[in-house]
C-alpha cells in the first residue's frame, strides 16, 4: 500500500468559518489565495481549490490516496486470482505428461515429472490456449448482464458461484480412481474448464471497473504538502495508481497460488493442487458479503450497444461511398460525430433514442479511439501467453535439481510485486519531476518492445537447449531406455531474464491498458469497453492456435523468434499509427 501523504488542503471557507487547526483557513488567507490566482471549485467531493492555467503548467502532479473499499475489492481479486492461477499453473503438466509409473495422483515426487493425461505438448498448448480464448470472450456476456440486468456487483457475485462449481468439478477430474483413466479424466477436465472459464469471464468484465469506481473524484485540486510544496492532485494519476496496486494484488494472488500449487502437484498430486485453490476461492463470497454495503455500486443502466448503433447510423448518413477509401476517409473525419450531437438536431426532428447529450457523443468518440489502441494488443499478448505453456515446457527440458518445472513461472508475479511499488513511488514520479511525459501510449509502446526482448532471450535459450540436450531437436521427449527424462545440463534459472522482462512489460502495457480502457470509456459503457480490451486476449489466443505448429520440437526456436519479431515490429507500427492520439 502506498504511503498516505501528510498534507494540508485549501478549504473553500469564508471568514468566520469553523476552525479546525492547520487544515482550515480564515477569511484573510482565503482572500490571499484569490490574489495569487487560486480558483475555488466544489463538486461535492473535492471541496478545494481548482488549479489555474498557470498552475497546471508549473505545479507537480501527484496521485490521491486510494479508498479503503477499493483495496477490499482488490482482495477479492487476489483470492480469485489465487484460485485461477493456482489451478491453472499445473494445467500444462496435467495435460502434457503421462501419469508417473505406479502413481495414483500424478505426483512426480523428487526426481520425476508430474503428469496425468499424457497428451503431449501440442495438446497442452492447444487446450490451454482455447481455455484462454473462452475466458476472454465471455466478458462480453458479463458486461451485458451487468449493464442491463444485475449491475456490476451482483454480476460478480453470480460469477463467483459459477466459477466455484467449475473448481469443484476440476477436483473430480484429478482424484485417484479417475485420474488413472485419461480419457474420462480429460472429459471431466474439459467440462470444468468450460464452467470455470464462464465464471471467470463474467468476473473479469466487471471487477476492474468496480475497483476504479470506488474513487469518486473527477477534477484536479491544489494541495499543500507538509514540506510547503504546492501540488496538483490529479484524479487521472489516482486511477492509474489504483490499477497499479490492483494489478499488484492480482500478482500477489497468482504468486501465492502458483508457488504453493506447483509443490502440491509435485509432492502430493493434482487433486490437492485443485482443492487448495477452491478453498481459497471461498473467501470471495465471504468478502463480498461483508463489504456489500460499503461498495460504491453503479446500477444497471440498460444496454447502450443499441443506442450506440443508432448513433453511428445517424452520424454515417451521407458518408457512405462505393469507394472504400472515400468511406474510410469520411468515417475518420474530425467532424464525423458532430452531426449526431443533439444540439445539432432540431428538437422536433430528434429520434426517440436520442436521450443523451453532446458530452456523451464526445465520450463515445473518445472510447472508439481507445478501441483503435486495443486493436494492437493481440500481438502483445502472444508474448505473455508463452508464460502459460511453452516456457513451462521449456523449463522441463533443463536441469531443475528437483524443482517443479512450473515453479519458474512464479518469477513473473514476484517481479511484478517488486516493480509495481518501485515504479509508482520512484520511477514514474522521477520522470514527472524531470518533465518527461511518459504518456499512456508511450508506455504501451515500451511494453511491446520489452516483451519482444524477452522472447529473443527465450529463443536464444531454446537454441542452446537444442545444442546441449542429448536428443538435440527432440528435447521435450528425450528419455533413456528406462523412460527417465534426459535433460540439458543448463540450469533452469537461466530463464529468469525472460520472466523479469515480461513482468516489466506488463507494467508498461497491461496495467496502462486497463487504465486506458476505464478512463477513455463513457461511464455507462465501462464494462463493454473493458470487455473489448479483454477480447484482445481472445483474439491473441486464436492467433496462437494458428501458430500452434511452432509449439513443439524442433520448431520452438522459431516459435519464440516469430513472436519476438511480431511484438517488436508491432510496437513500432503501433506507435506510428497512434502517436497523433498521444497527449
Amino acid at each position: 500500500m502506498p504511503p498516505k501523504f501528510t498534507a494540508y488542503k485549501y478549504e473553500a471557507l469564508g471568514a468566520g468559518a469553523g476552525d479546525d487547526g492547520e487544515n482550515s483557513v480564515d477569511g484573510e488567507e482565503y482572500e490571499m489565495q484569490a490574489e495569487i490566482g487560486l480558483e475555488l471549485h466544489d463538486d461535492g467531493l473535492n471541496d478545494g481549490v481548482c488549479p489555474t492555467e498557470a498552475q497546471y503548467g508549473s505545479l507537480r502532479r501527484v496521485a490521491d490516496d486510494i479508498p479503503w473499499n477499493a483495496y477490499l475489492i482488490a482482495f477479492v481479486e487476489l483470492a480469485e486470482r489465487f484460485s485461477t492461477y493456482g489451478a491453472g499453473v499445473v494445467f500444462t503438466n496435467f495435460i502434457q505428461y503421462p501419469l508417473p509409473f505406479d502413481s495414483h495422483t500424478g505426483a512426480g515426487l523428487r526426481n520425476g515429472q508430474s503428469g496425468a493425461l499424457g497428451k503431449g505438448q501440442h495438446a497442452s498448448t492447444g487446450i490451454t490456449t482455447l481455455y484462454m480464448f473462452w475466458c476472454y470472450i465471455t466478458p462480453f456476456l458479463g458486461a451485458y448482464i451487468a449493464d442491463v440486468h444485475l449491475g456490476r456487483f451482483n454480476t460478480i457475485s453470480l460469477a463467483v458461484v459459477i466459477a466455484l462449481i467449475g473448481h469443484i468439478i476440476l477436483i473430480v477430474a484429478a482424484i485417484p480412481g479417475i485420474i488413472e483413466h485419461p480419457d474420462t479424466s480429460l472429459l471431466i477436465f474439459l467440462v470444468a474448464l468450460v464452467i470455470t472459464g464462464f465464471g471467470t469471464g463474467l468476473f473479469k468484465a466487471n471487477i476492474s471497473p468496480l475497483v476504479a469506481e470506488q474513487y469518486q473524484r473527477t477534477k484536479p485540486f491544489v494541495l499543500i504538502l507538509k514540506s510547503g510544496e504546492q501540488v496538483i492532485v490529479d484524479p487521472a494519476l489516482t486511477v492509474s495508481r489504483i490499477y497499479m496496486y490492483f494489478y499488484l494484488m492480482i500478482n500477489l494472488g497468482a504468486l501465492l497460488g502458483q508457488f504453493s500449487m506447483t509443490y502440491a502437484e509435485k509432492y502430493v498430486g493434482f487433486w490437492l493442487a485443485y482443492t487448495l485453490p477452491t478453498v481459497i476461492f471461498l473467501l470471495c463470497p465471504v468478502i463480498l458479503f461483508i463489504g456489500r454495503k460499503q461498495y460504491i455500486r453503479s446500477p444497471p443502466t440498460g444496454s447502450v450497444l443499441a443506442t450506440f448503433l443508432h448513433l453511428f447510423r445517424f452520424a454515417a448518413k451521407g458518408r457512405w461511398s462505393l469507394n472504400p477509401f472515400v468511406t474510410w476517409r469520411n468515417f475518420t473525419a474530425y467532424d464525423f460525430w458532430d452531426a449526431a450531437k443533439p444540439s445539432r438536431v432540431r428538437p422536433a426532428a430528434r429520434p426517440a433514442w436520442m436521450t443523451f447529450d453532446d458530452r456523451w457523443v464526445d465520450e463515445v468518440q473518445r472510447g472508439l479511439r481507445a478501441c483503435t489502441v486495443f486493436a494492437w494488443f493481440p500481438i502483445y499478448w502472444l508474448t505473455v501467453n508463452q508464460l502459460n505453456n511453452n516456457l513451462t515446457s521449456q523449463a522441463a527440458t533443463m536441469t531443475t535439481n528437483g524443482l517443479p518445472n512450473d515453479i519458474l513461472s512464479n518469477i513473473d508475479p514476484f517481479a511484478l510485486i517488486v516493480f509495481i511499488p518501485l515504479c509508482d513511488l520512484f520511477l514514474f514520479p522521477a520522470l514527472r519531476r524531470q518533465g518527461i511525459k511518459f504518456t499512456s501510449l508511450k508506455r504501451i509502446t515500451a511494453g511491446f518492445l520489452t516483451s519482444s526482448v524477452a522472447m529473443l532471450w527465450a529463443a536464444g535459450l531454446q537454441y542452446t537447449i537444442y545444442q546441449t540436450n542429448p536428443c538435440h531437436y527432440a528435447a521435450a521427449t528425450c528419455a533413456d531406455s528406462n523412460g527417465n527424462p534426459l535433460v540439458s545440463p543448463i540450469n533452469v534459472w537461466i530463464q529468469t531474464p525472460a520472466y523479469v522482462l515480461l513482468a516489466f512489460s506488463e507494467i508498461l502495457a497491461t496495467i496502462t491498458g486497463l487504465d486506458y480502457a476505464f478512463t477513455q470509456a463513457p461511464k455507462n459503457m465501462r464494462s463493454l469497453v473493458m470487455s473489448l480490451f479483454m477480447f484482445t486476449v481472445a483474439v491473441s489466443a486464436l492467433i496462437g492456435e494458428g501458430l500452434l505448429w511452432l509449439s513443439a520440437d524442433p520448431m520452438l526456436v522459431w516459435n519464440y523468434a516469430v513472436v519476438a519479431i511480431l511484438a517488436g515490429g508491432g510496437g513500432c507500427v503501433f506507435w506510428l499509427t497512434v502517436r497523433h492520439l498521444d497527449v
